[in-house]
């Protein structure tokens, strides 16, 4: 039954990488055929209708409630033009210098990146931030890249992340929260090498190919003029209470979303504000909350009783225990986490994810390393992750290109991330 299971999971991949059905609608037909085949009722206790569909599709709630909050305030950042005004800053301050640029472009990206991931991220910090790159000349594939590695830097810190790694490996948050922070050295040296070296590699290249900023967004600026120094704080706001004083999440990333409203907004226009950018934060977090609805029925479903029967001896024969094979084996095997293969965190590895917790072939925290490592690598190089697309598109250069290119960085960062968790929880 294992191997039937196994090969069932390879079509779901298949039908994904094919683009024959969207990732959330795969990961849910994947789930209630894999339950099937183990041998799961249609009703009642351990069944398809009751626990995988029922229980699993709300069990990342609060991970769905802290994406839209990370949408609201992303949101916010960007009507207030709080992010416009951060990239403005860091330009104008780097004048001429590329490097000098497209490092204050970088540390933007990581500060955005720690409120919101994917696209509007990378829209955030790549409307301004991407053609002031190429414009004072960093090669395009670097500017997209530069984009990519900022938001990486940021993600160790992205609050949402934290509690979607919390509920799905059922970890408390201060044990996702501390790996999190020993990831982060290796995705800033990384991000910042990336600068240093493709920058300077590919030379100066003083051709642009887009509109320099548009009248849209000169419009725009002339209309909300810069956000007060002291709303440029705001990235910062969710961190400081979450990491520093250790306040939850949910009240951490609502009190960002009010420091932004009452440092840019007129009392007569809050609640205006406050409705507007709410809406538009659904409709940003729509397709994640869809994901991670998708993802907890796929994890009710492996961990249903005769799932993990079938799978333990199989996935226990070819998991490494050995901490330097744990290592090497995990390192060689990080192209499977791209084009949304068999170890991307926000699809199938998901659920082999909660195989190897339900077995117990690794612990929980051996598996959170593995994931959020992976994940560093997905978000950066994925050509069909949304913000890699997107930015590549916008610099006018493929996403495979990207890939290219920053591939070996982030591949760099997981290799960091599994060494620390073999000589950590192994």
């Amino acid at each position: 039954m294992g191997i039937v299971i196994l090969i069932v999971m390879a079509a779901g991949v298949a039908a994904m990488l094919a683009r024959k059905l969207p990732t959330a609608f795969a990961l849910v037909v994947l789930a209630v055929v894999i339950a099937f085949a183990a041998g799961a009722p249609l009703t009642g206790k351990e069944s398809v209708l009751d626990t995988v569909l029922q229980e699993g599709a709300p069990a990342l709630a609060a991970t769905m409630i802290a994406v839209l909050l990370g949408s609201w305030l992303g949101k916010l950042l960007d009507e207030t033009g709080i992010a416009g005004t951060l990239v403005r800053k860091i330009v104008e301050f780097g004048g001429d210098r590329p490097t000098v640029v497209a490092l204050g472009v970088l540390a933007v990206s990581a500060l955005v990146g720690t409120v919101t991931g994917s696209a509007p991220a990378a829209m955030l910090a790549g409307i301004i931030g991407i053609p002031a790159m190429i414009a004072v000349g960093i090669p395009k594939v670097t500017a997209a890249g530069t984009i990519l590695m900022g938001i990486a830097v940021g993600i160790p810190f992205e609050l949402p992340i934290w509690q979607f790694f919390s509920t799905a490996l059922e970890l408390p948050v201060p044990t996702v929260r501390g790996f999190m922070v020993k990831l982060f050295p290796f995705a800033l040296i990384a991000a910042v090498a990336f600068v240093l070296v493709e920058s300077r590699r590919r030379g100066v290249e003083h051709a642009w190919s887009l509109k320099s900023p548009t009248a849209r967004t000169r419009s725009r600026r002339e209309h909300l003029g810069d956000a007060p120094w002291y709303a440029l704080l705001t990235p910062v706001v969710p961190l400081v209470l979450a990491l520093g004083l250790e306040v939850a999440i949910i009240p951490s990333l609502l009190a960002g979303v009010l420091y932004a409203l009452v440092t840019t907004t007129r009392p007569g226009e809050m609640n205006k504000r406050l409705l507007r950018t709410l809406y538009g934060g659904f409709e940003i977090a729509a397709p994640p909350i869809a994901l991670f609805i998708a993802i907890g029925i796929l994890l009710a479903a492996v961990k249903l009783p005769g799932a993990v029967e079938a799978l333990e001896p199989l996935v226990k024969a070819v998991s490494p225990q050995n901490a330097v094979l744990f290592v090497i084996v995990f390192t060689l095997l990080v192209p499977l986490c791209l084009y949304r293969g068999p170890l991307n965190v926000f699809g199938l590895g998901a659920g082999i994810a909660g195989v190897l917790i339900a077995a117990g072939i690794y612990p929980a925290t051996a598996v959170l390393g593995l994931a959020t490592s992976y994940n560093q690598v997905f978000g950066v190089a994925d050509p069909t992750s949304t913000q890699t697309v997107w930015s590549a598109q916008y610099s006018g250069v493929t996403p495979q290109q990207v890939m290219l290119r920053t591939l070996p960085y982030v591949w760099a960062v997981a290799l960091g991330g599994f060494c620390v968790t073999a000589a950590t929880y192994l």
